[in-house]
């Protein structure tokens, strides 16, 4: 798995600036006005660092926007990047600030200099955010190199506020990873196999094996499988840090390694972003990581649906007609809407067996929620105000954008299937929403949920703020925060 960028924290001692090799980060408000740190340096460059704060290149900029003095005249660095940033700045300048570091710094170790700023903990996770590459598969891949010094006037309060947020960095990390692996490296097996090794970080995680799916009736979970010589699980990560008889969050994710569409096959053009498509999955195994790694003080079980989808002689056609785990029956019109039929399954297990305080699926599961909010929302569809409410909160208060969904029954009645309970799709107009529908009918009455449709977001063509081009891990530190607001104890 990737790892975080090494990071220490020590008190601030300017005597330490000229002698740094590597770069060099310093933090000036919009005023100009230099700090301790930042006058050192300008002492150091014979006036270089007022020069640029003068000049358009710096007064020009956005918070949290840097611009790099090169080569410094007295220094040993390659390089000062000079930030404009406000001590008292907010959470996004202050991300935008360390992602915009982390962009520039390359292999280079890295000092940054953040005074008595507030917070400096937020600049931290966008640092560790956006210091990510993928280098698994590549002949002459390497991490990054270089370690990060932050240097403040309280390193041990900014590094205590910083280890949780670094906890959900990390589990955006395994999120990114996961969603990132070719479907030949990433298996079936191989993703039970690396969910498994969360139990050294404390998780509890069972692996569920076809005969036990066999067993519970997860008949629709199994008939996306079929037809893949690869075997389906259910894994299950359970993390008790709350009350000890305290209801726990579900969480439901569908792990669709790779996705042909089945008989009803996709075209050949962009399939091979199909390795994107058990993102669910990989956020849900992230949020337990980060869960874990910070010990949340909170009842969480996750699961997820893992299944590949193949065309071959044992696959499930179009016609066909499978009974759900609940006892409903489905009627496959389309069987690339498969993540439905993988999660209705799973949903109907997790209320079964651990009586949820609340569900929260999600799916990379339809293209039409691309067509409707692009690849800046995820769609939000929800039962429950309250959650709903509280979700989307936290979501903005992470930057991670989503936007609610309607449903209701007029949807609803394009599922109504001439031989069967339903049927899986109901036809082009709002595909996303009849999808939800779908899954709806799979929550107990009473139940508090939301499903993410998260095709738009999971893995993007473009970067963003705190993430380079690939996958996201959008949703970790959304939902963590939701954990946190909801769900844990004093």
């Amino acid at each position: 798995m990737t790892a975080l960028t090494p990071m220490t924290f020590t008190e601030t001692d300017i005597d330490q600036i000229a002698g740094h090799t590597g770069r060099v980060a310093v933090t000036v408000g919009a005023d100009g006005k230099l700090n301790p740190s930042a006058r050192r340096i300008n002492k150091l460059t014979k006036g270089a660092l007022e020069r640029l704060v003068a000049s358009d290149s710096f007064t020009k900029l956005s918070a949290g926007d840097a611009v790099s003095l090169g080569f410094p005249t007295g220094m040993a660095a390659e390089a000062v990047d000079v930030v404009q940033l406000a001590n008292n700045a907010d959470q996004e300048a202050l991300r935008a600030a360390g992602a915009a570091l982390a962009k520039r710094r390359g292999d280079a170790g890295l000092l940054v200099l953040t005074g008595g700023l507030r917070k400096a903990a937020e600049l931290c996770f966008g640092l560790a955010m956006r210091d990510y590459t993928f280098e698994d598969r590549k002949s002459n891949g390497k991490p990054r190199k270089g370690q990060v010094v932050i240097m403040n006037s309280k390193p041990e309060e900014v590094e205590a506020a910083a280890a949780p947020l670094l906890a959900i960095a990390d589990g955006a990390f395994m999120t990114r990873d996961l969603t990132n692996e070719p479907a030949n490296i990433l298996t079936t097996t191989e993703f039970a196999d690396r969910l498994a090794e969360m139990e050294s970080i404390g998780l509890e995680v069972e692996v569920l094996d076809e005969a036990k799916l066999e067993e519970l009736g997860m008949r629709t979970l199994l008939s996306v499988g079929q037809g893949s010589a690869s075997p389906s699980y259910v894994v299950v990560m359970k993390w008790n840090g709350g009350e000890k008889d305290a209801a726990p969050l579900a969480l439901v994710g569908k792990g669709v390694v790779f996705d042909t569409g089945g008989i009803s096959l996709k075209p050949g053009a962009g399939m091979e972003d199909m390795t994107m498509d058990m993102g669910g999955a990989g956020v849900v195994s992230g949020v337990m990581r980060s869960l874990a790694l910070r010990k949340a003080k909170a009842n969480v079980v996750g699961l997820v649906g893992i299944v590949e989808n193949m065309p071959s002689s044992t696959a499930t056609r179009p016609g066909d007609v499978i009974k759900t785990m609940k006892g409903d029956t489905v009627e496959v019109i389309n069987t690339d809407a498969e993540g439905r039929l993988v999660l209705c399954d799973v949903l109907w297990y997790a209320q079964e067996r651990f009586n949820p305080a609340g569900v929260i699926d999600l799916a990379t599961l339809t293209g039409a929620i691309i067509i409707g909010l692009g690849h800046d929302n995820a769609g939000v569809f929800s039962n429950d105000d309250t959650l709903c409410n509280a979700f989307l909160k936290a979501a903005k208060t992470e930057g991670e954008g989503a936007w609610r969904m309607p449903m209701g029954a007029g949807y609803d009645k394009l599922l109504k299937s001439r031989i069967a309970d339903m049927k899986n799709i109901g036809g082009r107009p709002a595909g996303s929403i009849t999808a939800a529908q779908f899954l709806q009918r799979f929550i107990k009455e009473g139940t508090p949920w939301i499903h993410l449709d998260i095709a738009g977001v999971a893995s993007v063509k473009t970067e963003t703020a705190l993430a380079p081009v690939g996958a996201t891990g959008w949703g970790v530190a959304a939902l963590n925060r939701l954990i946190t607001n909801l769900y844990e104890t004093e």
